[in-house]
């Protein structure tokens, strides 16, 4: 999570796809005749609805740019309220894979989608000269006509058409349940095949800090199943300037109420805090807030700074080390966010973020024998991804606009695909929760959410009382109440 007013990039990004070619005429035409697959079925039908053709508010059409298909592109997305709405007319309805076509010619921008004046959240267009397909995901059509929405968002990029094609029934999930540790604990192995057994079907509850938990059992006479938790103050640059953590204790009260645990570590940097107005040292967990270069730090194994990062670690360890020696396993979910760069952690790319991960997976389960967690990876980009052998499950965090509850399919989907469908994938921070009928209708599995403290949970905006309890009192969702003996979970004595 991004705190205390700082600017928050879309984190529910696309990276861009290979150029499709379309041969594309009125809107709602036939893009071709389908080629049959290599099993000789016919492909896809792709319907292509050029954007030129849509209702244009604050953008206008060009056609100087090479290589756009139909008659010209739109462009002069520099205000938010700019966009361009394709009608899609007497659609039979269904699940489709949404394709944008575009170009960023300004550098990576951000565009927001909506389906019949409802929004469907962001995606991500990376910068790109030539006009480019992006997948976006999914959408839901209803039967009759739809109408598909690109808004502003960043601004600043082309848009040249809009493209649908019937999604595929996917294939059965390949997920196996099997920790990267072979020396898991029995607790986490179990946890891991609870979640694994679930998979599909439900997805758990939670809640971020305690505060908000009880908040949600006094306004809805319920209890999140997830307790997202944070390291944050014990990391030593804050503990040496007064803070004391308390989230291990409430950790340790909550696995005595059955809950399951998530912990996030806001890393405040080992060195180099600015300690200034606008960059204090308890927002030294932000790039522009220190001066720590970790790409320089790892690059030198002998210097001090590589030493304090491991001294960092080595602090977290005891404090993790509780938990193992009271038996809670924990959805370890360190270096979040770190393709955003807003992290020192990741203000480098993702080379020493992929580095520093290994690192701290190494001296966590072989030096101090933490074998209570599973690793909870938290980018989407494959180029950030430190591989198979450090990652019990990928996840991501949505912050869509206030009130947009769509099931953020499309970063689900590049979830799926990064783990190549053998790892769970969870939805670990969120401002608006997704709606669990979308979830299914969208085959947007995922395991858990964990709603963001503040106003996301408490504003009426974010999330309205109506929808809280939707979620809340909802058949896919599993509650504390529901949870059961996941530390015990398919042994003998359960079947």
């Amino acid at each position: 999570m991004r705190f205390r007013g700082v600017p928050r990039a879309g984190l529910a990004g696309l990276a861009a796809a290979g150029l499709l070619v379309i041969t594309a005429g009125a809107p709602g035409a036939t893009a071709g005749t389908p080629e049959p697959t290599a099993q000789g079925e016919p492909a896809p039908t792709v319907e292509v609805y050029e954007a030129e053709d849509g209702e244009l508010v604050g953008v206008q059409v060009e056609s100087t740019a090479p290589g756009h298909s139909g008659t010209g592109y739109v462009t002069g997305f520099d205000q938010e309220s700019d966009q361009v709405t394709v009608t899609v007319p007497d659609s039979p309805g269904g699940l489709y894979e949404l394709t944008v076509h575009y170009r960023a010619p300004y550098g990576q921008k951000n565009a927001v989608l909506e389906l019949n004046g409802t929004g469907m959240g962001e995606i991500t267009l990376a910068a790109t000269e030539e006009f480019t397909a992006l997948p976006a995901g999914k959408t839901l059509l209803q039967e009759g006509d739809n109408t598909l929405t690109v808004r502003s968002g960043w601004g600043w990029y082309e848009i040249d058409a809009i493209s649908l094609a019937p999604a595929p029934e996917p294939p059965p999930h390949q997920v196996t349940g099997e920790p990267v540790n072979p020396d898991a604990t029995p607790e986490a192995r179990s946890l891991l095949r609870y979640l694994t057994d679930h998979y599909g079907e439900h997805i758990l509850s939670g809640q971020q800090d305690m505060a908000s938990i009880e908040w949600i059992e006094e306004n809805l006479g319920t209890t999140p199943a997830v307790a997202g938790l944070d390291l944050m103050d014990y990391s030593p640059s804050r503990v040496e300037r007064g803070t004391v953590g308390v989230d291990v204790d409430h950790a340790l009260e909550w696995d005595e109420r059955g809950g399951i645990t998530t912990f996030v570590w806001h890393w405040n940097a080992p060195s180099g805090l600015i300690d200034e107005p606008g960059r204090e040292w308890w927002r030294g967990f932000y790039t522009d807030a220190t001066t720590f270069d970790v790409a320089a730090a790892l690059a030198d194994p002998e210097s001090t700074e590589y030493g304090l990062l491991l001294r960092d670690i080595d602090a977290i360890a005891v404090e993790l080390t509780r938990l193992r020696d009271a038996g809670v396993p924990v959805l370890w979910r360190p270096l979040h966010e770190a393709e955003g760069g807003w992290f020192w952690w990741g203000a480098h790319g993702p080379e020493p973020a992929k580095e520093l991960w290994r690192i701290m997976y190494q001296r966590l389960t072989e030096v101090h024998e933490l074998d209570n967690l599973l690793w909870v990876w938290n980018s989407v980009d494959p180029a950030w991804y430190p591989g198979d052998d450090v990652v019990d499950i990928v996840s991501a965090d949505s912050y869509p606009a206030a009130g947009d509850h769509g099931p953020v399919s499309a970063t689900y989907d590049r979830l799926v695909e990064l783990g190549q469908d053998q790892k769970l994938v969870a939805l670990t921070e969120v401002g608006p929760i997704p709606d669990p009928d979308l979830l299914d209708a969208y085959r947007a599995d995922w395991s858990w959410f964990v709603t963001w403290s503040g106003d996301f949970l408490t504003d009426g905006v974010w999330n309205s009382r109506e929808h809280l309890e939707h979620v809340y009192q909802h058949p896919r969702v599993i509650n504390l109440d529901e949870v059961g003996d996941f530390k015990h979970h398919g042994e003998p004595a359960d079947e």
